[in-house]
């Protein structure tokens, strides 16, 4: 899983908010979630892919900005008539940042390597891969155990990174890829610099410095920009201070949208999170227009299910449960839950503050007394929640692409388990392209009509910048905050 949250509330800055150097050749970039370490091999969570994915990183393919898949370090690839055996041919002279040269065996060792030393959930994804052949120096070839739509897709992202078996000695504090830039200095609680890669393959990049500045202060990251400390903000932190750039010609404010979306999670591992009555009464109980005023400014969009509109298989679900206090009282009542006393565990991101005044204060209308307990993120966030499931509710942002495959994990942290879905999720994966848009339909339905999370908004993507920053992407559809395509005015 690929957990979101770069927007963090309260405390000062994560660093110093000195200015760097703003020359034509240095691009510096504003962020609020800082990487514990840079090793998304082992660490969930996604501030390591936003900042070294396609940056530093490349595999066999990636997304461009318009959610596709595009050749990166394979110039070329085919599909046997089966479905299970792809050919890729790889890009001709291409090194690693540490000299070694990349081939096939590379592939190979990067596509085995998930499976045995990976220790994140995305891990998974490569099960289907039944083995990988090197052909040759420039050809890879990767035989399935079955037919997927979703392999391939899922290459796109950290999973399908490429390393050299003498690159991967030290990830967590050397990252060693054949991206267009190397990481040349990292200052804990304040930047990361990356400089190009001298000895990249591909096109060179349009700024040779970039430094990735971190701030846990909405008003310090807005205030950097405003003071020429850094030249982009990544994602704005809050709705309320977009005006003030869109009055100023400095800047170029972008507005599109991701494939992130904020969900209310319930335990369904524990009671009374799995009586399917008590996870609809709660659904049925909060004004999800209000919270999405309340926590973005109406800026995002209400959907009903782990389903973006970008996705071919989408629905407009956000109706199927509308705001209904009178019956979230009548289904609790049914199920025998009367003074509900509930622990909400976020992240101190602030959407997820904002969002859980919201939940508590309607579940207080239907007899519900929500605790909330703000929890650092990261790294807290991650351990108590995520991998320990140490919580009853939680509110977080989902940016990994088509995730809702996560409900077919019954090891997942929201505890659903559902037979009927994981079925859904296997055929849509082994089918035509027509079969897999009904069947992640059908699994869309059952999950939303099984209450089995309450998803909140798709989180908007708002960039601001400086004038002279050209290519920033609209849409936000991978984990990567891609520096391939900037340019310069």
């Amino acid at each position: 899983m690929a957990l979101a949250l770069l927007l963090v509330v309260s405390g000062c800055s994560a660093g110093s908010t000195a200015s760097v150097s703003t020359g034509p050749d240095t691009l510096s970039v504003g962020f609020s979630a800082e990487p514990q370490n840079f090793d998304f091999t082992r660490t969930d969570g996604t501030a390591i892919p936003q900042a070294l994915l396609y940056n530093v990183y490349e595999g066999l393919v990636k997304l461009d900005s318009g959610g596709n898949i595009v050749p990166l370090l394979a110039r070329s690839w085919t599909v046997s008539p089966d479905r299970t055996t792809y050919d890729f041919q790889l890009a001709p002279g291409v090194k690693f940042s540490n000299g070694a040269p990349f081939t096939a065996s590379d592939v190979k060792f990067s596509i085995d390597r998930v499976k045995t030393d990976w220790t994140i959930s995305i891990k998974s994804k490569m099960d289907v891969v039944d083995h990988v052949d090197v052909v040759d120096p420039s050809h890879a070839r990767v035989v399935l155990k079955k037919p997927s739509n979703g392999w391939l897709f899922d290459m796109t992202g950290r999973v399908g990174t490429m390393f050299s078996p003498t690159g991967v000695g030290d990830l967590a504090n050397t990252p060693i890829g054949t991206g267009p830039y190397v990481m040349a200095q990292r200052k804990r609680g304040d930047s990361i610099v990356l400089r190009e890669n001298p000895a990249y393959w591909g096109a060179k990049p349009a700024y040779g410095t970039v430094v990735l500045k971190y701030y846990k202060d909405a008003t310090a990251l807005n205030n950097a920009l405003l003071s020429n400390g850094i030249d982009v903000i990544s994602t704005v932190a809050a709705p309320d201070s977009i005006p003030q750039f869109e009055t100023d010609t400095r800047f170029t404010v972008l507005q599109g949208t991701t494939n992130s979306e904020v969900v209310l999670s319930f335990n369904g591992a524990r009671a009374p999170f799995n009586d399917v009555r008590v996870r609809r009464a709660l659904t049925l109980a909060i004004d999800r227009k209000a919270l999405l005023a309340t926590a973005w400014a109406n800026r995002g969009t209400l959907i009903g299910s782990m389903v973006p509109p970008t996705d071919p298989w989408y629905e407009d679900l956000s109706g199927y449960y509308p705001y209904d206090p009178a019956q979230a009282k009548a289904l609790l009542a049914q199920a025998g839950q009367s003074n509900l006393s509930i622990r909400l565990r976020i992240p101190n991101l602030s959407y997820a503050t904002n969002a859980a005044q919201v939940v508590a204060s309607d579940l207080a209308d239907i007899g519900v007394h929500v605790t909330i307990e703000p929890l650092d993120f990261p790294a807290v966030w991650l351990k108590q929640v995520f991998t320990d499931h140490d919580f009853d509710m939680s509110i977080v942002q989902h940016v990994e692409a088509r995730d809702i495959t996560t409900f077919g994990n019954p090891k997942y942290y929201w505890g659903y388990d559902s037979p009927q879905v994981r079925q859904y999720l296997a055929a849509a994966d082994a089918g035509t392209p027509q079969q897999q848009i009904d069947e992640m339909r059908q699994a869309a339905r059952t999950i939303t009509a099984d209450a089995a999370a309450d998803w909140l908004f798709l989180f908007p993507n708002v960039v601001v910048a400086k004038k002279k920053v050209t290519g920033l992407a609209r849409n936000q559809v991978s984990e990567s905050f891609d520096l391939t395509g900037l340019g310069r005015a």
